[in-house]
Order: C-alpha cells, then structure tokens, then sequence
C-alpha cells in the first residue's frame, strides 16, 4: 500500500455511546501497490463454490494514487441518493459523485481518474465499499470524498481493486483515529474481497484457504519485474469452472518456494514459479503464453501469469535486460501496458501499518 502522508488539520472527539464527529477538513494521500503471485497451487474446490489454495503473494511498486479528504455532509434536498454523473474534459473519463444514504448519514463521494472505463466510479468500487463499512459502523457522519488515480491496470489480475479497497481501510481508520490494529482491519476487509487482506498486509506472504490465511514471509530476494497486459479480458470465473484437478494436473512446489525465499536465493525461486491456472487461460488466450516466451527470450530469470490474468509477469536480475524487455513488449508486441517495477520491501518496524 506504500507510505502514508498525513496532513492533519482537525481533530477528532470520540464518546462512548455517540457518533464520532469530525470537525475540521482532512485529508490523506495513499499509495495502493499492486501484487503478483509467484505461485499458485489450486487445491481442491469447497462446498460453498471457492477453491482452496497455496499462494506465495508479492506486493510490487506499481501502485494507485488515493486521496481521502473529508467534506461537509449534504444538506437535504441536495441529493437523492442516486449516482450523479458528468463529463470531465481535465481527466477524459466519466467522473461520478456517489452518495449513500439520506442527507445527515453517511456520505461518500468518489472520483475515478484513469482505468481505461473498466473501474466503478459508484457503490460498486470495493474503495467506495470499504469506507462504507468502515464509516457505518463507527457512524461517522462526516462526508469523505476519494480521489482514485488508477495506475494498476483494471480487471489483470494485479488486485488493483482490493489494494484500492484496502487503502481506504487504512487510510479511514487513520483519518477518524478509529483505532483498529491490523488484524481488525483484515477481518473486515475479507468480506470485501478474498485478497483484501493481503493487501492489508503487504510484502511478502504464504496464502491458503481462499486467499485469507495469511504467514508473512522474510522479503523475496530483490529483482526488476517487468509487468506486461495483453488487451484481452479474462474471467476469474471462467478460468477456475474450467479448471481440472485430477490425478494428471501438476502442482507447483509451493514448499520449495517458501524455502528459497528464506534463503535469499532467486534463481531457485524463480525456478519454483507455477501457475495452475495458466492451464485455461493460455489455451483460451495464446497471447499470454506469446508475452511469456518473449520475456524469456529477453532474458528473464522466468516468466509467468499473475492470477486468472491475462497479465505477465517476468523477474530480471539485470536492469538493462528488464528495459530491453518493456521496449521489445511495447514495440513489436504493440503492447499498451508495460511496466518495469520492483518488489516492495515492507518495513519491518513499529508502526508499519499502512506505510
């Protein structure tokens, strides 16, 4: 999620058994960082329709831009409720001010900028829905407004989303002095999103169940990572309801990951990389394994989907090789979104959380 800078201007009052109030405007600004998988072992399918998985999650530099700033409540008669949309010829996009509730309650606007058209600018961004949440149960009646500057591209399987929903957690528990420890705050990002929590926690991690038990891990061994997304659109659904998990499936070595990165040695991590769901999305959108061959050739230490998709990813011990590789994904691929990033190192101190 990246450094937190706060600028505080207010302060807050908050007495047992009434409303928190906010007197004077605030605002924060957030950094939401993206996250790639390094491997992905699918399990088993449960009862309720989730998978059981084994994650070795790494949050990355790539990240949103998110300013919370608090404003004056609307009167009543000044909205209905509904989302009120307009043009902004600044920004290019569709800008919407959404308002839940009655005037008096609970009101939160939120600005989308950027996200190519794919990101909510409603109730129906997880950012919108985590400060709902958040503000609903400690009935704070002050109005928030979120600024959200996409960078992360949308629906690639990078958990733009859930970084986004879980700054905003962050970021309301700090600007209302809510008090929640970071444990708090993960268990109620899980009913956002299954990879919210990670998201919370950062650096990184072991994950099994759907995605929501959580083992920190020491820090990955340091690399460039290039990120590249084909224009396609890949449902998670589709992938994991084609999925098979029989006998002749592989899985990968998820263990032996782990133990790589507690030595600090990447190319025996790299070497551990595997993705099952590589299995559907690839022959669905041969593109994906096009990207992953060229980033090979380019000389990555290895290559792989992040997620359902359909982005790539390739780990580089060599600077130069790594910009090679964005040049030959942008130029001959005629590639759109490419990235050269890093591994987020998570500081391992007192007061980390939501750094």
């Amino acid at each position: 999620m990246g450094r937190i800078l706060l600028r505080p201007v207010c302060s807050v009052r908050k007495v047992k058994g009434q409303r928190m109030e906010e007197r004077k405007l605030n605002e924060i600004r957030l950094k939401a960082r993206a996250k790639i998988n390094l491997c992905l072992d699918v399990l088993r399918r449960r009862p309720d329709g989730y998978h059981d998985l084994r994650m070795v999650m790494q949050t990355v530099n790539l990240c949103d831009e998110i300013t919370l700033r608090t404003v004056d409540v609307r009167e009543p008669g000044q909205t209905d409720g509904a989302a009120a949309f307009r043009q902004s010829e600044r920004f290019g996009m569709a800008e919407a001010e959404q308002t839940d509730g009655t005037a008096g309650e609970t009101d939160i606007r939120i600005r989308v900028i950027g996200g190519a058209g794919l990101v909510p600018a409603d109730s129906g961004n997880l950012a919108y829905r985590a400060a709902q949440m958040l503000m609903e149960e400690f009935e704070i009646r002050q109005g928030l407004e979120i600024t959200l500057k996409k960078q992360i591209p949308a629906a690639a399987g990078l958990a733009g989303g859930s970084a986004d929903a879980a700054a905003v957690l962050t970021g309301v528990n700090q600007m209302f002095d809510l008090k929640l420890d970071e444990q708090a705050l993960m268990r109620r990002g899980v009913k956002i999103g299954a990879d919210v929590p990670y998201c919370i926690l950062r650096g990184t991690a072991l994950a099994e169940g759907i995605g929501d038990r959580l083992t920190r891990l020491p820090q990955a061994p340091e690399a460039y990572v290039v990120l590249a997304k084909p224009p396609v659109e890949v449902s998670t659904g589709y992938v994991y309801a084609n999925l098979r998990l029989d006998e002749g499936c592989g899985h990968p070595d998820v263990d032996g990951q782990v133990r790589a990165i507690r030595e600090g040695d990447l190319y025996r991590m790299a070497k551990t990389m595997g993705n099952m769901l590589e299995a559907v999305t690839i022959p669905a959108f041969p593109v994906v394994g096009e990207i992953k061959a060229r980033m090979m050739r380019c000389g990555a230490v290895n290559a792989m989907m992040s997620g359902s998709g359909p982005t790539v990813f390739g780990l580089f011990e060599d600077r130069v090789k790594a910009e090679n590789a964005c040049e030959e994904l942008a130029d001959r691929m005629q590639l759109k979104e490419v990235f050269l990033t890093t591994f987020y190192q998570r500081l391992e101190t007192a007061g980390d959380a939501g750094k």
